[in-house]
């Protein structure tokens, strides 16, 4: 099966599924007659920037970006969101409002600022790793400022 209908099928299943964890996307494909790997479907879901996002209901989910492309910016977000940031060497912890992690720190990766590496969010707590030590505190004003705090 090509990698094009491949992602088909995935921006099918989350159409028609609300899909909390990628075991779960694995089975309803694997229904389907789409059997992948835990690899290439990790692969598919990054090509394919799927998020998790918290619902209404307070229940974790992945989303497509014809959902989440129109979502409000780091900005707007972190005033309402943001708890707290505190940093030591090359790490940030940035505390949120439960259920609000993977939300922020999906918007601090698109945010793409060049002393980020990466992050990693739990369900209210984001690592972030930034390349360079002397960057952390930076990083974290330019959160705090753009919270408002």
């Amino acid at each position: 099966m090509s990698k094009r209908i491949r992602h088909q099928k995935i921006l099918q299943v989350l159409k028609q599924h609300r899909v909390t964890n990628q075991e779960s996307l694995k089975d309803l494909l694997h229904a389907d007659g789409t059997d992948v790997t835990q690899a290439t479907l990790s692969r598919d879901m990054r090509e394919l920037r799927l998020v998790k996002v918290t619902g209404a209901d307070g229940v974790p989910h992945y989303s497509s970006p014809d959902e989440w492309e129109s979502t409000p910016t780091l900005a707007s977000l972190l005033p309402t969101l943001f708890q707290s940031a505190e940093g030591v060497e090359h790490l940030l912890v940035v505390k949120t409002l439960k259920g609000a992690a993977q939300t922020v720190a999906a918007g601090i990766d698109w945010e793409e600022w060049p002393e980020v590496l990466g992050t990693l969010a739990g369900d209210d707590t984001i690592l972030v790793v930034v390349r360079d030590p002397s960057a952390t505190s930076a990083v974290q004003r330019r959160i705090e400022e753009m919270a408002g705090h």
